[in-house]
């Protein structure tokens, strides 16, 4: 048994792993809420919606436990700080829709954390069972502050301000102060907003150092609770999403490509993608709005990709591309490939690197290389190695100096790039690969290859 290092904050259980399957220790002073959950029907209605993962009580009870659930697996875990604006809107949306279907069954969701919202499937979905308790008519929705900094906060910041401000929760795990939300957001803002940002930062301070609270703190009846819930919900459906411009959202609009030479990078594509066996997940680094990635993924059953790009607006994309046509095998998440996603918390463990969560049969990287060694200056051996550690397959396209695009780049810059060739290309990527095919692109400088790990 592996207890999952993050699973430590709730006293009432935690994670852990065994034989690649996840289960959940229910404590015995979680007992009096698991069976509320169980018995009220909160339970089944959530899962038959797919708005609950389903957890499947397992015997032996383990040692000391009340109950051990077996727990539906998530395909690939991801953070609020990778998520596009929609994609975060919708996991806030999906919360409060939860919270309003426990208090209907006189339960109520005793955290809110971003950090129980994943994508399956396509869709978000909440991954912690043990978050219900018996619902308190007295007392106000315990997880309203943590609602308001890790979903209200950052999507208001997202929408007035800048999509980008989302990265901010990598600096603040538990939230985005209020007070520095505040100070962010302009100051004409939706009276709603301000309520529960402005004004809810503003009695955070002033009774912060006391036992007293407001007097319209003190009770809370379920009436009162669903309208507050209500509110939050129309508040946040009503954020717009921020209009940008940025780099690469109208890559494929723009590009060097000629038909034919489009043509054949998918051609080549499809056929390395079905000379590799027991496909099940694809890393693609650089996917933009995931054109590419569907090529990789559209004759291999059962497989699955996270398709990463720096790019908010190119994952928006992505994300509405997946929401409007109900795939259920692609996962599009924002990540800078130059600092990708590291451990944090407590001990750096609490949320997970983005390499140790990529456990990829094969990865993908399109018109990558050029943009990583000349305008980052990362050696070809550096990226090598990167790769070779995610997965044991790599499609990689080597984009030439004499690329428009490279010379692009090279137009801003001095050439100090005398090693960036082919040669240099085949024997750095060699000390890690062997090369399984390599195919030029016509009508183009490219070449693509399908490198096998040693």
């Amino acid at each position: 048994m592996i207890k999952e290092f993050s699973s430590f904050r709730d006293p009432d259980g935690f994670v852990y792993r065994q034989n690649d399957e996840i289960y959940r220790y229910v404590a015995p002073s979680y007992k009096e809420n698991y069976d509320l959950l169980i018995n009220s029907g909160l339970y089944d209605e959530l899962v038959k919606k797919k708005h609950l993962v389903a957890a499947n009580e397992v015997a032996p009870v383990a040692e000391g436990a009340y109950k051990l659930l077996q727990v539906q697996k998530i395909d690939f875990i991801s953070y609020p700080y990778e998520w596009c604006f929609s994609q975060y809107q919708d996991a806030a949306l999906l919360t409060l829709k939860i919270e309003k279907q426990a208090l209907l069954h006189n339960m109520s969701l005793k955290d809110a954390s971003a950090y129980n919202i994943q994508f399956s499937d396509g869709k978000p979905i909440f991954i912690d069972t043990l978050s219900f308790e018996k619902l308190d008519e007295k007392s106000p929705w315990i997880a309203y502050k943590q609602f308001c900094q890790h979903f209200l906060a950052p999507l208001c910041l997202m929408s007035y301000k800048d999509v980008r401000l989302s990265s901010l929760m990598k600096q603040y795990i538990d939230g985005i102060p209020l007070d520095l939300a505040a100070k962010l957001l302009p100051v004409l803002i939706r009276p709603g907003i301000w309520m529960n940002i402005n004004l809810h930062a503003y009695f955070q301070n002033k009774y912060s150092d006391t036992k007293a609270n407001p007097a319209q703190w003190q009770t809370m009846t379920k009436t009162k609770q669903i309208a507050l819930i209500e509110g939050l919900y129309d508040l946040i459906a009503g954020l717009k999403k921020p209009v940008s411009h940025t780099e690469w959202e109208n890559y494929y609009e723009d590009t060097n490509y000629t038909q034919t030479a489009f043509n054949a990078k998918i051609s080549i594509i499809e056929e390395y993608m079905g000379s590799l066996k027991n496909v099940k997940k694809i890393a693609d680094f650089g996917a933009n709005n995931g054109y590419f990635t569907r090529i990789a993924l559209k004759d291999i059953k059962d497989a699955k990709a996270v398709a990463f790009d720096v790019d908010p607006q190119a994952v928006e994309k992505n994300y509405n591309f997946v929401k409007q046509n109900n795939e259920t095998n692609l996962l599009p998440l924002i990540v800078d490939l130059l600092n990708p996603s590291s451990g944090i918390g407590w001990a750096n463990g609490e949320r997970d690197s983005i390499s140790n969560r990529i456990n990829a049969d094969v990865v993908l990287a399109l018109a990558l290389i050029h943009h990583l060694c000349i305008t980052s200056n990362i050696p070809f051996d550096y990226i090598a190695s990167y790769f070779s550690a995610l997965a044991p397959n790599l499609i990689i396209e080597f984009v030439p100096k004499e690329d428009t695009q490279v010379q692009k780049l090279l137009n801003s810059r001095k050439d100090i790039y005398s090693w960036y060739n082919k040669n240099n290309f085949e024997e750095s990527f060699g000390h890690y690969y062997t090369i399984e095919k390599r195919r030029d692109i016509p009508e183009s400088k490219r070449m693509l290859y399908l490198l096998k790990r040693k």
